[in-house]
């Protein structure tokens, strides 16, 4: 599933290579964390949010019904 959000965000990053991904895995969730540079923030949230909803549709529908439930968490590096 880190593959499908790597491949999303990597389509709206400018600077691809500056963006990191920190994955936690708890009881019931897996929490990934993907940091940004400022001037991709914008570019990789959309207009009001659009596509980082959009992402986040896509996984919770790719991930099977039986695993843990994935959240995505976007911001900015250093902040």
């Amino acid at each position: 599933m880190l593959d499908l959000i790597k491949y999303i965000v990597e389509q709206f990053a400018d600077e691809r290579e500056e963006v990191d991904y920190k994955v936690e895995e708890t009881e019931d969730a897996i929490n990934v964390t993907v940091l940004l540079a400022d001037y991709d923030m914008g570019k990789v949230i959309g207009k009001q949010g659009k596509i980082a909803k959009a992402l986040r549709t896509l996984v919770r529908a790719a991930t099977p019904k039986d695993s843990k439930k994935y959240n995505i968490e976007i911001k900015e590096r250093g902040a």
